[in-house]
């Protein structure tokens, strides 16, 4: 390995270093929405660091065809140190503000994708709901009042032939009257009272 290429490795472990501190930094901020689940934790953190080492191994590879020697390891931590000392409370800020902007882009765009799509969806669906709703009730009620109508005549006639009747038909004919009144009852409640 040449003098060049020997120094140009110092340079680009050095580089590698200050990398590896930034996107450990960005790694743990972003760790706190997995924290409760430990499983997903160990999987993600073993994933981030042979990752990591892939993405290292990989630059170290291009520069001295993936010599490891004792010098490189030490430039790496001399990396990663000079962010620690320096760089650490500067990208922090410039992090959490990058977030705040994300999460701020993010929200306006759900703000208008829910003003241009969905809201007027949810009005139009709920519209024609209503207007069914009342379509079918309206309908229901016309039904109604022609059957009343309609049999009107015929039950006028059956009050007529029921007085005909001995008493104990008349009292097992009136047990089944209360019933279906009963349940006329609940049906006039739930669906006709409720749309009023």
């Amino acid at each position: 390995m040449t003098l060049t290429t020997q120094f140009l490795t110092l340079i680009t472990m050095i580089l590698s270093g200050f990398y590896l501190g930034v996107i450990q930094e960005t790694f743990r901020r972003f760790a706190i929405y997995w924290k409760g689940r430990l499983f997903l934790t160990y999987f993600l953190e073993i994933l981030f660091w042979m990752t990591q080492a892939g993405i290292l191994f990989y630059i170290l590879y291009r520069v001295n065809q993936g010599e490891l020697r004792l010098y490189i390891v030490l430039a790496c931590l001399l990396g990663f140190s000079i962010y620690q000392a320096l760089a650490k409370q500067v990208y922090k800020k410039i992090l959490e503000y990058l977030i705040h902007v994300f999460k701020t882009i993010y929200r306006g765009i759900e703000k208008l994708i829910n003003f241009l799509f969905i809201s007027p969806l949810q009005w139009i669906f709920l519209t024609f709901y209503r207007m069914i709703k009342a379509i079918l009730i309206g309908i229901l009620k016309i039904i109604t009042w022609l059957c009343l109508f309609l049999f009107t005549p015929f039950r006028w006639i059956g009050k007529g032939l029921f007085r005909l009747f001995p008493q104990s038909i008349q009292n097992f004919f009136l047990q089944i009257a209360g019933f279906y009144s009963k349940m006329k009852n609940i049906i006039y409640k739930y669906v006709f009272k409720k749309n009023d």
